[in-house]
């Protein structure tokens, strides 16, 4: 059927080549990304006879895909950096990438930037870098005090400052985009459509989950210069909190910081991905999906598409899906100073089963002054786990407090990436 006929059209420097590319196909590949990576498009083509002629490096490819029924949609441009003749029978490769990482994207550079914002630094790196920005309207007003770039390139110092806003900077279509991890939107504030996907349409899938009581949120510190001493911030709850090594030179980056390092543990509680039997061209890195027919825990997560691979050849139109968790958006809070369960030594938990109408109860820490519990627990094992739980977050603020309290006065150094 003419609906299921995988459709594509290409332009190199502007001029259509649709027909040529069509006739002599072997493959094409579009691999999407979210991160730094540039997005990639493979063409190999069939040189049997000897009269392809070969595009020069740097030349720019224009490429949309889709279906002859549902109409095509644009990939984007991508410039020409490899290009490769083979044989026999006589094949070209056309590798291209689109990110225009030109050479001074690359270099070192040494620079501070004093009193701006998350913005402005983007835009200037753009502007070097002769390339158009796209910044999150949620990040572009973000106020930067102070941040050095030292014996870093531009490359790497965005790297740096996603990981710290939990963004991604990336470079699509010549334009520098910096936008949250976690949002389904183009750095204009576009919201990107939910796509749906059965396990009808799959041709092959894999799900992983990682999830673990290892850590129960992040904690940050910062140096408050007002009583020259430490003092921090917790996103998620107590119990186990990773701890970042960097002391902060302020409040909110230290909340940042915390916030982001904790979004990033919850995405990867859980991966799935999956081979689309006839690709889908509106799959998108960023783009929300929700997905049925698997297993419930499957089915019940929102998940958040992160790397998409369009392949169209001999074995037709297929996309590839690479999916991580879809967070919701966090705050972080913070510490007490002051122990509000202070002469407390350890914890009660009471409990009753409903069905053997037994009971008791369970202790963590020792009998000298309990903190009971309010909550009836339905076993043993769950008052057990609770009365630790709740135990572990009584000295873990103790811990904190004492170590706030003995932390030297002043921040450690930030300007390099320590989280």
């Amino acid at each position: 059927m003419s609906g299921n006929t995988p459709a594509f059209k290409v332009a190199i420097e502007e001029k259509d080549l649709t027909s040529v590319v069509s006739a002599r196909l072997i493959n094409l590949t579009l691999t999407l990304c979210r991160g730094d990576d540039s997005d990639q498009l493979d063409i190999s083509l069939d040189d049997s006879d000897g009269k392809l002629a070969l595009p020069p490096r740097g030349a720019k490819i224009a490429l949309a895909l889709g279906w002859r029924a549902g109409g095509l949609v644009d990939m984007g441009r991508f410039t020409v950096d490899e290009v490769e003749h083979a044989g026999a029978p006589d094949t070209v490769t056309l590798r291209a990438r689109s990110a225009n990482l030109i050479d001074t994207f690359k270099q070192q550079q040494e620079r501070s930037f004093h009193n701006t914002t998350l913005g402005a630094i983007i835009d200037v790196i753009a502007f070097q870098n002769e390339l158009a920005s796209g910044v999150s309207p949620r990040l572009r007003d973000t106020v930067i005090k102070h941040i050095d770039q030292t014996h870093e390139s531009d490359a790497a110092f965005l790297r740096r400052l996603g990981k710290k806003y939990d963004a991604v900077a990336t470079v699509k279509n010549d334009k520098l985009l910096f936008i949250p991890i976690n949002q389904s939107r183009t750095a204009s504030g576009q919201a990107l459509p939910v796509i749906a996907i059965t396990r009808a349409l799959g041709d092959g899938h894999r799900y992983h989950s990682a999830e673990s009581d290892s850590y129960t949120g992040v904690r940050a510190f910062w140096h408050d210069e007002r009583y020259a001493r430490r003092r921090s911030v917790v996103a998620g709850v107590p119990g186990n909190s990773k701890r970042l090594r960097t002391t902060f030179a302020s409040e909110p980056d230290a909340r940042t910081a915390a916030v982001g390092e904790w979004q990033r543990i919850q995405r990867g509680l859980a991966t799935f991905e999956m081979t689309l039997a006839l690709g889908n061209p509106a799959v998108f890195p960023q783009s929300p999906v929700t997905v049925t027919g698997f297993k419930p825990e499957i089915d019940a997560t929102e998940w958040l598409s992160t790397k998409v691979t369009h392949s169209l050849g001999g074995n037709g139109f297929t996309t590839r899906v690479e999916f991580e968790t879809k967070t919701e958006a966090v705050e972080a809070e913070r510490e007490d100073e002051k122990d509000p369960d202070e002469g407390i030594t350890g914890v009660l938990a009471k409990w009753k089963d409903v069905v053997t109408k037994k009971t008791g109860q369970q202790q963590a820490g020792r009998e000298a002054a309990l903190k009971t519990l309010a909550h009836l627990y339905k076993s043993k094992h769950s008052a057990k786990r609770a009365a630790k739980l709740e135990w572990s977050k009584i000295k873990e603020v103790r811990d904190i407090i004492r170590e706030n309290s003995d932390a030297p006065s002043k921040p450690e150094d930030t300007g390099a990436d320590d989280l």
